[in-house]
């Protein structure tokens, strides 16, 4: 019988510290809802979008309390998303500070990646920097490359992205393709962490995407989902950012 009390008081202290631990990540604004705009906690608070979203209402989603918006420009050397003009313009009209991501293929080069994302994003005073999205897709999912393999496809396509705009470039990274490539380099590059409810608390990121599966007014796409994502700093820290190539 003492036995089952030490066993059941020790469950109850684990229980109890494992509530308290969720609390604290809670208060702190570590642990976000899915469907949770606007967290109290952060001050700076996105979305980002392709064209997937379709036709994208910037004053709804501004009156929603989006302050930013990052909008897919590019993928590989070729694709080329459609919506992205339309974006890029309402977003600034409604006063959503902008910016545009590349979705990063393994299997084109860097130049020509950056050549692709250079035509479709014009050099825009103000704007956030640029975006490399590394993930994975079709077979990489199951047959990731080699480090040195996506090095030499990357390097080159930051570095003519920085020489262009002016701007480190920010990394969008989930946590296989950061364990994978980023880890221990690119120290000096922004980092947008994907991984929804508990924020990446092992990285210095600079923007987390906390939700796939949120719903706002203001968008009639495919895709009745939109991400959502908090900055880590103030509106003054972020408008910094964006005034970092001018």
């Amino acid at each position: 019988m003492k036995r089952i009390r030490r066993i059941a008081l020790g469950l109850l202290i684990l229980l109890t510290a494992a509530v308290a631990a969720l609390a604290l990540l809670r208060w702190r604004g570590l642990l976000l809802l899915p469907q949770e705009p606007t967290p109290q906690v952060w001050e700076v608070f996105g979305v980002d979008v392709s064209a997937y979203q379709g036709e994208v209402d910037w004053v709804r989603l501004a009156e929603q309390g989006v302050d930013f918006a990052f909008c897919k420009a590019t993928e590989g050397s070729g694709y080329a998303d459609a919506t992205f003009p339309r974006n890029w313009a309402g977003a600034q009209a409604a006063g959503v500070m902008v910016g545009a991501y590349h979705f990063f293929s393994y299997d084109s080069p860097g130049e020509t990646q950056a050549d692709n994302f250079i035509a479709q994003v014009p050099v825009t005073p103000g704007a956030l920097p640029p975006v490399v999205d590394i993930e994975f897709y079709g077979d990489k999912l199951q047959n990731p490359p080699e480090r040195e393999e996506v090095r030499a496809i990357l390097d080159p396509l930051l570095e003519r992205l920085e020489a262009h705009y002016g701007q480190k470039p920010i990394l969008y990274v989930t946590y296989r393709s950061y364990a994978l490539y980023i880890r221990g380099e690119y120290r000096d590059y922004p980092l947008w962490v994907s991984r929804p409810l508990l924020a990446p608390l092992d990285k210095a990121w600079t923007f987390w995407q906390y939700s796939h599966s949120a719903r706002l007014e203001g968008y009639r796409g495919s895709e009745e989902r939109i991400d959502l994502n908090v900055f880590r700093g103030s509106m003054e820290e972020l408008l910094a950012l964006g005034k970092s190539g001018e």
